[in-house]
Parts: C-alpha cells; structure tokens; sequence
C-alpha cells in the first residue's frame, strides 16, 4: 500500500510540473507570434487551459492580452504540443471579451 502512494504522489508531481511548464511554453509561442506580427506592444498577461490540455496534442486556450487602456481575452486553438512536437499551429478562435479602461487610475 506505501509503494501504491508512493507511485501516486510521485505521478502527481511529474504532471503538475507538466502542466506549468506547458502554460509557460504556450505563453512564450504566444509572445513570439505576436512578435512575428509586429504587436510586440500587446502584453500576455494570463494563459488559461484545460486540466488534460498537456496530454493532447489539440488544445484550445484563452489568453489574457493587454494593450495600454485595453484588454482582451481571445481564444486560441493549438495543434500540435509545444514540448514534444517539432511544429505548433495556433490558430485565433474567437475574441471572447474585450475591456477598456478610462481615466488615470491605475
């Protein structure tokens, strides 16, 4: 029964760090196709995923986007995996919301 729990924390562990390092990845192929359209101004500030998203290799994903006054939540829809896949694709699904702020209060 020691060895079972053992083997279940130690599963546990590997997939939480697989699903962090997979929000980070997705986040930086994010940045990087928004640099590679000249919006290098727009900021990711937040990616969010499915629980079982790290184990597929087709996910959707929103991401939380910034730019000065205003923010985005815009749906993306990725094929392939970013840590075991050679190529990526991310494909725009839908804006979901869209934010601004006016005035100076920050």
């Amino acid at each position: 029964m020691g060895r079972l729990f053992s083997l279940i924390i130690i599963a546990g562990l590997a997939y939480g760090g697989l699903y962090v390092y997979y929000g980070v990845a997705v986040k930086q192929e994010v940045e990087q196709a928004l640099a590679d359209r000249g919006l290098t101004a727009l900021e990711v500030e937040r990616i969010d995923y499915a629980p079982l998203a790290p184990l597929s290799t087709r996910a959707t994903v929103s991401a939380d986007v910034t730019y000065r006054g205003a923010e985005a939540t815009v749906e993306l829809r990725l094929t392939g995996h970013p840590l075991f896949s050679d190529e990526l694709r991310m494909e725009l699904d839908g804006l979901q919301a869209l934010r601004l702020r006016i005035g100076s209060g920050d």
